[in-house]
């Protein structure tokens, strides 16, 4: 099974590439999906953050309180290390049980949708690497969209990974600072290069069919 991994910062627009990706038929692995369900109610890394964090970050049904952690850990680079450690591992356990899955249903290819790119666990899974980026200001701008404040924005993006540290870990860049058709291009130039010359079928995501 051919793996493509992409990755990239917040505000980026990875998830909407990976959306792009299941439109042309590709299972996609998204690890922010998992990542939910694992500290969710009843998910398998709540007791372990309950340690780190205390059971006040945790609500009335047993799930990690979103808001408020991440105002601590984005503000913290220990605590942010320390959360991103206990949930990758969970994350990464899940990854590797829906890959068993894909491979036993003889899936030609699948995405791995990974917001930070892990050695063990994502990288050396893939077999290509792709960095969703957009430049800052636009990155603040879809923040701001989702309901976050401007310093709540910038200390999130100041937290994370360089484009010069996620270019370093990857096969190539799709630039997403233009519309979603735009975007769209560069995700069937991606398939065109990578999954064409190995004769796995696809959905264009433009007029022609392959």
């Amino acid at each position: 099974m051919f793996i493509i991994g992409i990755t990239g910062g917040i505000g980026s627009g990875k998830t909407t590439v990976s959306a792009l990706l299941a439109e042309a038929g590709l299972a996609v692995i998204s690890a922010d999906r998992i990542s939910h369900s694992v500290t969710g109610a009843g998910g398998s890394a709540i007791s372990e953050l309950e340690a780190v964090l205390g059971s006040d970050d945790n609500d009335v049904t047993g799930a990690l309180k979103r808001k408020l952690t991440a105002e601590l850990v984005f503000a913290d680079k220990q605590a942010l290390k320390e959360l991103n450690r206990i949930v990758h591992r969970h994350v990464l356990e899940q990854i590797s049980a829906e890959l068993n899955l894909l491979r036993e249903k003889k899936v030609q290819a699948a995405v791995l949708d990974v917001p930070i790119p892990v050695r063990q666990g994502f990288l050396d899974r893939c077999d290509v690497v792709y960095t969703v980026w957009a430049d800052d200001d636009i990155r603040l701008l879809r923040l701001s969209q989702r309901g976050l404040s401007g310093s709540e924005a910038r200390q999130r993006i100041a937290v994370q990974m360089t484009r010069e540290e996620y270019l370093a870990l990857s096969t190539g860049e799709l630039v997403n600072n233009g519309t979603v058709e735009e975007l769209r291009l560069q995700v069937e130039e991606l398939m065109e290069r990578e999954l064409k010359p190995r004769g796995i079928r696809y959905k264009s995501l433009l007029s022609s069919k392959v």
